[in-house]
């Protein structure tokens, strides 16, 4: 016989990049208690890495819980970038309801659609709300519609159609029916979320099985299974089974049993079907795995993360600067900190390359690797990367690549460039709305590997007025080859440091990477040259010395000013033939093989 646990709720919160999803979560917390009064308050509390705050990104799935009328609400904060999404679709099984949150000016996003879709799948109640209608900008009517095409583009049935609305304005923590309507606190929403989204529903009958829906690692209690408890109760200390993708049950003894409260984890002697809980005393443990009770072991339905589409060469730094600036530069060292990320990131799968202290590792998108050369680079790690290289699958023998959808909003007069740019890249033009205010909406579909090194490019041809994003759609037949960079790299062809007279000499022949001072060896990258090949430079040289004095020969050399590649730039920059050397300190890029007459023989 099945039931619900009225007692509690768990709802996930989806939206696109800076929608305000992280800053709604704020209020609910300030305005449930979780935070008390009085209290320093800390923006995007959520956002717990440094990474996630410098960049004003959501980039892991985190939960939390807040009490409201004597019930409890586990809130789930997912990441709104597409890179992520692994994070989300995990997040969206442990849940019965979504909060839609959407700009009420830029409306509904790629990520929104990426999102919606998945939880309109698995049949989940939604509430929409409208955030910032407050801006100057601010079109809800508009936005609304927008929203109802969505539904019904994606095939939502009537009772999801009628989705109750609500019109936000997050961070000022305030609600309404109607946008013409007094402002409310947050209670509305709250209201809301207890009289639309169900408790969670359980058979009485049956014993206790979760399913596994995320993974964590804890260098106390070792892994830590994440998930929601389908059926029957769990105590600490229960002797529980595992069953993996094979089906065999495999004993485990709970170490320790954990639950939400607040923004903390706390642990609890028992839990009730629709607990969103966390268990250690596993020592094997994957996405979709069922834990459940030893005496009647029954597998929940597995679920499957998409598959990686990108992958990427990570290797010792074999430079000539190797351990001058990192603490850890050892193979086995980058070996044990990338598969330490798979245990609790599990979009990501890393591959060893035979006889090699090298690996592949493989994710969602150039975002998601960047994240980890970046946190791994913090750590103190020194390591060489290569170019993003899309995976390719091969279905009765013939190769298929994974194919993106594209939104571009640009002004009107850019429409040109950019359609000339992605037909190069094998793009093709899908849809296109001109609303007559200057801007245009158009959608491509193209392949992964024509939006590697072209974001920095569409800025520059929109003069940073546009706006890119974009989703996976699926796997297509191999389009055809194109060229990736239309330009050379100048390249240094010895070791030392950079010289003002010398560079200034170089500044005519392409766009500097290097200010004086800066140490350089053969090999390094140290601009990208204006033709479309390579040319070996000497950033090193000198003014001759002479006796003779002249009017107009000493003057100062006045080199222009430069800004040096970020982590990504540099990955959206380099061809296949170069490295970026990542260091504490440093993003260098680099040929892969430094000595001129090497990269001679392989032309």
């Amino acid at each position: 016989m099945t039931t619900r646990n009225d007692n509690l709720r768990n709802i996930a919160i989806i939206a696109h990049v800076d929608h305000g999803k992280t800053t709604l979560v704020d209020h609910l917390f300030q305005q449930s208690g979780v935070i008390r009064e009085g209290a320093q308050p800390v923006d995007r509390v959520m956002d717990s890495m440094d990474l996630e705050r410098e960049r004003g990104i959501t980039i892991s799935a985190k939960n939390c819980s807040v009490d409201w009328n004597g019930k409890k609400i586990n809130i789930l904060d997912t990441p709104g970038h597409a890179d992520f999404g692994g994070e989300v679709e995990r997040s969206l099984m442990m849940v019965d309801g979504v909060i839609l949150l959407v700009d009420a000016a830029e409306g509904p996003l790629p990520q929104t659609r990426f999102v919606l879709k998945k939880a309109l799948e698995l049949r989940l109640e939604i509430i929409v709300c409208l955030n910032k209608i407050d801006r100057s900008d601010a079109r809800p009517k508009e936005v609304l519609d927008e929203i109802y095409d969505l539904f019904i583009d994606l095939d939502a049935n009537d009772d999801q159609i009628e989705f109750p609305v609500l019109y936000l304005i997050a961070k000022d923590g305030v609600s309404k029916k109607a946008p013409d309507d007094d402002p409310s606190d947050l209670s509305l929403l709250f209201d809301l979320i207890l009289e639309k989204i169900p408790g969670p529903e359980y058979d009485e009958s049956k014993p206790f099985q979760m399913l596994v829906a995320n993974l964590d690692y804890s260098d106390y209690l070792g892994r830590l299974a994440i998930g929601k408890i389908f059926h029957g109760e769990v105590k600490g200390r229960d002797s529980l089974c595992r069953i993996g993708e094979n089906g065999v049950p495999k004993p485990l003894k709970v170490t320790k049993l954990q639950a939400y409260h607040g923004l903390e984890v706390q642990e609890v002697e028992s839990a009730s079907p629709g607990d969103i809980i966390l268990i250690s005393g596993l020592e094997e443990v994957e996405i979709g795995d069922t834990i459940c009770s030893v005496d009647d072991p029954v597998a929940l339905e597995r679920i499957y993360v998409d598959e990686p589409t990108v992958g990427m060469l990570f290797t010792v730094n074999s430079s000539p600067y190797s351990g001058r600036e990192g603490k850890i530069v050892q193979g086995q060292k980058i070996r044990e900190r990338l598969h330490k990320e798979t245990l609790f990131n599990v979009g990501l799968q890393v591959q060893d390359v035979a006889g090699s202290d090298s690996f592949i590792v493989k994710g969602r998108g150039e975002l998601q690797l960047a994240i980890l050369i970046e946190t791994m680079r913090r750590e103190g790690f020194e390591l060489s990367v290569g170019r993003p290289e899309v995976l390719y699958k091969e279905e009765d023998g013939v190769r298929k690549e994974p194919i993106e959808h594209v939104f571009i909003d640009c002004e009107e007069v850019y429409l040109g460039v950019v359609t000339e740019k992605l037909s190069l890249r094998k793009g093709r033009m899908v849809n296109m709305v001109n609303h007559g205010t200057g801007r245009v909406r158009v959608e491509f579909s193209i392949p992964s590997r024509g939006l590697i090194g072209y974001r920095s490019q569409f800025l520059t041809d929109t003069r940073g007025t546009g706006l890119m994003n974009s989703y996976l759609e699926g796997f297509e037949k191999y389009r055809g080859d194109f060229p990736s960079r239309t330009t050379g790299s100048l390249v240094a062809d010895r070791m030392g440091d950079a010289v003002a007279y010398g560079l200034f000499n170089l500044e005519p022949r392409g766009r500097l990477f290097i200010v004086p001072g800066d140490p350089v060896y053969e090999g390094l990258i140290i601009g990208e040259h204006s033709r479309d090949r390579d040319l070996n430079v000497n950033p090193c040289k000198t003014k001759k010395l002479t006796n003779v004095r002249a009017s107009g020969k000493d003057e100062n050399v006045q080199l222009t000013p430069i800004t040096k590649p970020t982590l990504e730039e540099a990955i959206e920059f380099i061809r296949e033939d170069e490295m970026i050397e990542v260091t504490p300190e440093s993003i260098r890029i680099r040929k892969t093989h430094l000595k001129a007459e090497d990269r001679r023989d392989r032309l």
